[in-house]
């Protein structure tokens, strides 16, 4: 019996063949950027840390591409982040201390992906996106034992709104509550009251982006004092 990932597609090609395909085309991309790396006198310069604007520009550009482009505008945009991914990786493999690969990567995310996902690799049973939840978190908090707070592991980079509603769900597993705002009845009127508040921001020439900063800072005081 023919496996089913073998059946015969449409075009009268196979499955199978296509997986192959995706692979090699992937495998053409790390090699693409390892030629690149090796031989333009730009990209052999360039270091983890330069990277980093590029790596957050590409992701806002996929943000925006999943908001308001197309199909094809998306497509190219994952492309380009995922040259970021491989530029990363190529450094990587010319570190003279710690080096490893595209292939070290995909082989740790594989690895991470299969224990935080046990009712689809091994025995648990989760019929719910919330009994999901548990695994992964269980999952998670194996991995990260050396934690000592449920702050750690956040970036303090992300911009605020963002680290903001990530220091809140991770206060709130400290025990320590972040105020609910009254007002706002949908993710519209959100929105709305968020501008209201950059627009008074702006009237009383105060920074709205310092001010949210700062207030995380002493939320995150709170949470650790809490931890003890």
């Amino acid at each position: 019996m023919t496996a089913r990932s073998d059946r015969a597609e449409p075009d009268g090609g196979s499955r199978a063949s296509r997986d192959d395909a995706r692979t090699d085309a992937l495998r053409q991309a790390a090699e693409t950027m390892r030629a690149v790396r090796e031989r333009c006198v730009w990209s052999q310069r360039i270091t983890h840390r330069d990277l980093v604007p590029y790596l957050i520009e590409e992701s806002h550009e996929v943000i925006e591409a999943v908001e308001d482009g197309s199909r094809a505008d998306l497509r190219e945009e994952l492309g380009d982040l995922l040259w970021q991914v491989l530029f990363h990786a190529a450094i990587a493999a010319q570190d003279p201390e710690d080096p490893f690969d595209i292939d070290d990567v995909a082989r740790t995310l594989t690895e991470k992906m299969v224990r935080r996902h046990p009712h689809v690799f091994a025995d648990a049973v989760a019929t719910t996106p919330e009994e999901v939840l548990v695994h992964w978190n269980a999952a998670k908090a194996a991995e990260k034992r050396t934690r000592t707070s449920v702050l750690d592991g956040v970036p303090r980079g992300m911009p605020a709104l963002a680290l903001a509603q990530k220091l809140a769900g991770r206060a709130g597993g400290a025990g320590v509550e972040v105020p609910v705002a009254e007002g706002p009845r949908t993710e519209a009127e959100l929105g709305e009251a968020i501008l209201a508040l950059v627009g008074r921001a702006r009237a009383e020439g105060w920074d709205a982006e310092r001010a949210l900063r700062e207030r995380l800072r002493a939320l995150e005081h709170d949470v650790r004092a809490v931890e003890g």
